[in-house]
């Protein structure tokens, strides 16, 4: 049985990394505030946005041009969001999960990693890496969502990779977080959903090439931004549930400790008493 002295060592520890946790979680809630309200700004632009590119390509007929059809190069470039830091439940390892269990071949596979963790997860699963944005998670903009967009686009007009994905998680509420892997280029149309006015075709003006050649990239640039901006949000409201969840199981400990040793200290005083008692008997 542990001794006073290491029951009383280690609840104080214990109770030095429940003030560590209590700090982390009001800091991460203060974070999530702000990313959340960020987020759900953001998202009816982006979800209307999806929805315009999408609709308006199902009225295209049969337009004939890069974005909408693979590429020839089987390498497949896949955008993984993760944080720059731990200590955040499951947050990063369900994306990495994400993608090592998408079917995609490791092989076939360029990692374009926006988080260190991501990054450093599948380099040591022996994905290849090929760009590293993990300053950008930090405090993502919409400049950093169009250079990445910018370096992708361009790998893929140069055949370098014939599809593009994007793995991030998406953010519902503060409690529910989604992992997610969208294939963004090239662009798929859901045929099977109805439409009544699904005959009817859209019209390009000056052209279909040159309106795609400027409608896809920021159509890509802004799911990007999206997806960056609800991963900050899940990352924050997952280590504000990490931290709350590690708080508590801290007391729950600290309680069994205390228990522990009001008990060994009771019994050290039960002991005590009995061998004065012994003392004494034996002088009398």
């Amino acid at each position: 049985m542990a001794s006073m002295r290491d029951i009383k060592r280690r609840r104080s520890s214990i109770q030095s990394t429940q003030q560590i946790t209590k700090a982390m979680k009001l800091v991460s809630t203060v974070k999530l505030q702000k990313a959340k309200s960020r987020a759900e700004e953001t998202n009816p632009y982006f979800n209307y946005m999806y929805q315009t590119v999408v609709s308006m390509l199902k009225h295209s007929g049969t337009i004939m041009h890069p974005y909408l059809k693979a590429g020839t190069s089987s390498k497949k470039a896949v955008v993984v969001i993760t944080s720059n830091r731990g200590l955040a439940g499951g947050y990063n390892s369900n994306v990495v999960k994400l993608v090592t269990d998408s079917g995609l071949k490791k092989e076939d596979l360029k990692i374009y990693a926006i988080g260190n963790k991501g990054r450093e997860a599948l380099e040591r699963r022996g994905y290849e890496i090929a760009s590293d944005y993990s300053g950008v998670i930090d405090a993502p903009v919409y400049e950093d969502a169009a250079a990445i967009c910018r370096q992708a686009l361009k790998a893929f007009q140069e055949e370098e990779i014939g599809e593009i994905y994007l793995a991030y998680t998406h953010f519902k509420n503060t409690v529910s977080h989604e992992p997610k892997l969208m294939k963004l280029l090239p662009v798929e149309i859901d045929e099977t959903e109805s439409n009544e006015d699904a005959n009817i075709l859209m019209n390009y003006e000056p052209n279909d090439e040159e309106a795609l050649d400027m409608i896809i990239p920021k159509y890509i640039t802004s799911l990007f931004y999206g997806a960056l901006v609800e991963a900050v949000a899940s990352e924050n409201g997952a280590r504000m549930q990490a931290m709350d969840s590690a708080t508590s199981n801290a007391e729950e400990m600290i309680s069994d400790l205390s228990l522990k040793y009001n008990r060994a200290r009771q019994g050290s005083i039960t002991q005590e008493l009995t061998e004065i008692i012994a003392g004494a008997a034996a002088i009398s």
